[in-house]
């Protein structure tokens, strides 16, 4: 995936920059990590969210997810999916 096509796709044009941008850092900073290493950054990144009051409707995270579906691989879309239906079962 293109690390910020995403970013301009239509589908997201109405979602404030600011929180597009903390999504790309997720995306960026969370690459690399271990399985292990996961939780302790999510966490991280749930306090960041907070402080800079960044938070997400469903409609934006259906239309960000959509955005991501398009210009991900095929094995980008699974762990989409997977995170997704994750989701779903909460």
């Amino acid at each position: 995936m293109n690390q910020n096509e995403w970013m301009n796709d239509p589908l997201v044009a109405d979602i404030d920059q600011a929180k597009l941008q903390f999504l790309q850092m997720l995306v960026f900073e969370s690459q690399n990590l271990k399985k292990e290493q996961m939780l302790p950054f999510l966490m991280s990144i749930a306090q960041k969210g907070k402080h800079q009051n960044i938070s997400f409707n469903d409609n934006e995270i259906e239309a960000i997810v959509a955005a991501l579906r398009k210009y991900s691989t095929p094995e980008e879309t699974e762990k989409i999916n997977k995170i997704m239906s994750m989701k779903k079962k909460r």
